[in-house]
This record gives structure tokens, C-alpha cells and sequence, in this order.
């Protein structure tokens, strides 16, 4: 499930787009950007999904390939297919938000075939498969095991499937982390997991509302941007620090749910990540001048509630 930190990413992704895009002929829908930005990230988690599905699937082409051989060996005709068949893999293709997924992302479009079988061959090697084939019974604890294993190891382990996400998807370095986070939980439950639902409706009311109090208050959040700059050449600012700064004003001025404190620290670690090397001292300084000036003038109005 998406976290603030991600919210926060997007929005700023989006209000940089937007205001990078007010001097061409055609301004962007923000809105739209940013529903395109969520739309990218689900994409990203059915992808990593579906990739995990094929491996464990590919036993079946890998026996299917060696049967047919001209001339077949023992081996060959006695492939073991017990991953292909296992309680979890089919706990996951017929849940029908997953087949739906699938569908709608055209994620086949995109499988590396050749990718997907040197990771089962390298799979079929390890210790971790062969005791998994040799248990008598099947087991969902078992299943679950030798999924984590080839997600965490073979999967993430692997340059060249990290490589191959990262081409197809720009957002991994922004989403990583939460996806891995996100399989992870899906693999132990896969039914108990919302499989589409990356955010939740609040959450999106929080991002949708942020982006649009950080563009129609621009104003009024310059007023207050300004005045502090005034040992700084405004044009001169990077404009990703001018983005960070306004929406971390908006944060204290109209989101009177979340500490001061929580948008002044997420908003320093978004300037160390996304901009500058001198970025994450200079958006602390400037908000937190901003919030010492709105508290004395008793401008700051905050409600106690811990959830932010």
C-alpha cells in the first residue's frame, strides 16, 4: 500500500511537470498527471506480480520443451512440475482482480521470456527447490517459502530483472521499496490483499488536495516563500526546492492534521533525494522560518490527531 512518503513523491513529481509545463503551448492537466502517476505505480506491482507467476509457471513449458525433443532421456520426460501446480500459484491466477489486472495491463506484452527461464534455471539448481520438490505433501507454508525465495533472491537479487524493471518502468526507484514491501505481504495472503487497490481513498483525497491547495494558494504561499529568500537570487532557486517549499507551506497552512514537524522532516529528506546537494539544509531553514513566523502570528491552527 502506497505511504505518505509516496504521496508526497507524486505530488511533487507532478506540481514540477505542471510548473515546468506553464511556458509551453500546452499546460498539463494535473490532475490527470497525478492519476497517471499512481495509474504508473499500479502497473509496476501487477508486473512484478505477473513475473513472479510466469517463473513458477515455467516448469510446465521447461517439461513440455524436454518432452518433445526428438529423442527424449528419462530426465527429459520427468520434469517436475510440482511449483506449476502448487496451492499458491493457483491461489493467485484465479483470484479474479488478478486475472483482471493482468488483462488490463497486457503484462504479457512485456514478459522477457528468455529472462523469465534463467531465472528457473537457476532456480532448479538451488537447494531451496530441490527441498521443495522433494517434500511428499503440499504444503501452502512450503509454497510460500520457495516464492519468497525466488522473489527476494532470484528476483531482487538479479541485476539483469532489476535492469529490466527499471527499463520498462521509470518509477521503480520512487516505488521500489513499497512494491517489494507490497509483494511481499501478497505472497503470505494473497487473498487478504486489496491486489489493485495501491491507495487507499483518503490517501488520494490527500494527494489530490495537496496538489490543488499547492496550485490555487501559489499566491499566498509566495508571499510567504519570498520574504525569506532575500539572501537568495530567486531565479536562481532551483525550481524543485521552490515545489518542496510551497507544498510544505500548504502542509501547515490547510492540512490541519499533520504535525509541523512531520512535513518539515518529509520534505527535508525529499530535497536530500530529488534535488541539489545543499538543498535539504536550505528547504529546512526556509520552513522553518515560516513555521516559527505563522506560530507567533497565531496563524497556525492544528488539531491533535497522531495518524498522520
Amino acid at each position: 500500500m502506497i505511504s505518505r512518503r509516496n504521496i508526497r513523491v507524486k505530488v511533487m513529481q507532478t506540481l514540477y511537470s505542471y510548473t515546468s509545463s506553464l511556458d509551453t503551448d500546452k499546460p498539463l492537466d494535473p490532475q490527470k498527471t497525478l492519476r497517471q502517476h499512481f495509474s504508473q505505480t499500479r502497473s509496476l506491482m501487477v508486473y512484478v506480480v505477473h513475473f513472479l507467476t510466469e517463473i513458477a509457471r515455467y516448469a510446465e513449458k521447461d517439461a513440455f520443451r524436454k518432452s518433445h525433443k526428438y529423442i527424449p532421456s528419462e530426465k527429459d520426460l520427468n520434469v517436475n512440475t510440482k511449483l506449476a501446480g502448487s496451492n499458491l500459484l493457483w491461489q493467485i491466477l484465479d483470484l479474479n482482480e488478478v486475472k483482471l489486472a493482468f488483462k488490463n495491463e497486457k503484462t504479457e506484452q512485456l514478459i522477457d521470456e528468455e529472462l523469465v527461464r534463467k531465472i528457473y534455471m537457476q532456480l532448479t539448481t538451488s537447494q531451496q527447490y530441490l527441498h521443495y520438490i522433494n517434500i511428499q505433501q503440499q504444503s501452502l507454508q512450503e509454497d510460500r517459502k520457495i516464492f519468497e525465495y525466488i522473489f527476494n533472491d532470484l528476483m531482487l537479487g538479479n541485476e539483469e530483472f532489476v535492469a529490466h524493471v527499471e527499463e520498462i518502468f521509470s518509477n521503480w526507484d520512487d516505488d521500489g521499496e513499497m512494491i517489494v514491501q507490497s509483494v511481499a505481504a501478497f505472497i503470505r495472503k494473497p487473498q487478504a490483499t486489496g491486489f489493485q487497490q495501491i491507495i487507499t481513498s483518503d490517501k488520494e483525497q490527500f494527494a489530490v488536495n495537496l496538489l490543488k491547495t499547492a496550485i490555487d494558494k501559489e499566491d499566498y504561499l509566495l508571499t510567504l516563500i519570498t520574504p525569506k529568500l532575500k539572501n537568495w537570487d530567486p531565479e536562481r532557486i532551483a525550481l524543485l526546492d521552490m515545489v518542496l517549499m510551497k507544498l510544505g507551506v500548504a502542509e501547515f497552512l490547510y492540512f490541519e492534521t499533520i504535525p509541523p514537524k512531520v512535513t518539515i522532516n518529509e520534505y527535508i529528506d525529499l530535497a536530500k533525494d530529488y534535488s541539489t546537494a545543499q538543498s535539504g539544509h536550505f528547504v529546512n531553514g526556509i520552513l522553518d522560518n515560516i513555521h516559527k513566523e505563522l506560530v507567533e502570528e497565531g496563524k497556525l491552527k492544528k488539531k491533535d490527531f497522531r495518524k498522520s
